[in-house]
């Protein structure tokens, strides 16, 4: 049959049997509508764009060669959501998807100070760009969720995912998150649901541990004259190399946290320190370009060189906003992240 008979198929049950017949257009047509929040979902289960994207097209080629074995008893997107689940569950169980790679963005020779604790575990987490996030890829979630999108999204929320076992992951992701209901989600693991709901239990409990606490004031809405203020203050301060006034603009309990360092700080006094020995030590200076990742203010970050107009990747960092304070100042190391919110590997200032 040819491919233009694609677009003359109005019924949903038509483009099913055209993709059966091997009409890639078809197949295209079926599955173009879930891409994007498949996606989202790889990401919220490992936590890697890169592996996300390679996780997604696994999944449609795994949904393509099974094409036959699809009975209709439930919806495309839900059978779509069970292939790439159990795609995520493989990975991360075979520890496939995880990048060792080395922190080359720690200045040689300088002395690391002693941080205020160490993960048992590297949090192997990249940041999401918010350019995949305009117009929310999930659909309106069921009954079931509990998390609104803004909040599901955000690097708080994803890292506290990634603590939990990936069982107990897909679990949360699917029930409170997308609103499938336990019998739905049994049948997509090859579960019972009291096995789903004993591990959503168990689930719900971890992260709530890993969230910040009530106490915490809200951000501020994205893209508010409020962000920007708080925002573009803490660019001015960092470029400038003025460590006091990177401090003012700190919550009393600040994080600062590299993945996948297992070295983290807090309190503007450990924090401080950090940004004089090694940050901005030796009369290093940077230049930060404002981009969104994970629903918050972050920057592509890059290094002057002395003596210089270029300027050189040195990786991503994103702010967690608390009232007109930053609450948490996350880096991520690789500079290979810069090209997923289209920035280059250098700049030259006029």
């Amino acid at each position: 049959m040819r491919t233009d008979d694609v677009h003359d198929a109005d019924d949903a049950d038509d483009v099913l049997a055209l993709a059966r017949a091997g009409d890639g257009e078809a197949f295209r047509r079926l599955t173009a509508p879930y891409r994007r929040e498949l996606q989202l979902h790889c990401y919220r289960m490992v936590g890697s764009l890169q592996d996300a994207e390679d996780l997604l097209q696994e999944t449609l080629l795994a949904a393509w060669r099974g094409l036959d074995g699809f009975q209709g008893r439930a919806s495309v997107r839900t059978w779509l959501y069970r292939i790439a689940t159990n795609r995520c569950l493989n990975a991360l169980r075979a520890g496939e998807r995880r990048q060792r790679r080395e922190p080359a963005q720690i200045p040689l020779g300088v002395q690391l100070p002693e941080p205020t604790r160490r993960r048992t575990e590297p949090t192997w987490l990249e940041p999401y760009p918010d350019s995949l996030l305009a117009d929310p890829p999930d659909r309106a979630p069921g009954p079931e969720a509990r998390y609104e999108t803004r909040e599901a999204v955000s690097l708080a929320f994803l890292a506290g995912l990634q603590q939990l076992t990936p069982r107990q992951r897909a679990v949360l992701v699917l029930r409170d998150l997308l609103g499938f209901r336990s019998a739905e989600v049994a049948g997509m693991l090859g579960s019972t649901e009291n096995a789903v709901n004993n591990a959503l239990k168990r689930a719900r409990a971890t992260l709530a541990a890993e969230l910040p606490g009530p106490g915490r004031e809200q951000a501020p809405l994205p893209g508010s004259v409020r962000e920007r203020r708080v925002v573009d203050a803490f660019a001015r301060a960092f470029e400038a190399g003025d460590v006091d006034a990177i401090l003012a603009l700190l919550t009393d309990d600040v994080w600062l946290t590299m993945p996948p360092l297992d070295m983290e700080y807090q309190g503007p006094e450990a924090v401080g320190h950090f940004l004089r020995t090694v940050v901005l030590s030796r009369g290093r200076s940077y230049v930060l370009r404002p981009i969104r990742a994970n629903g918050q203010p972050a920057f592509g970050f890059y290094r002057r060189d002395r003596g210089s107009a270029s300027v050189h990747a040195h990786g991503v960092m994103l702010l967690t906003l608390s009232g007109d304070r930053v609450a948490a100042m996350t880096r991520f190391v690789d500079n290979a992240l810069l090209a997923e919110f289209g920035l280059s590997r250098s700049l030259r200032e006029p």
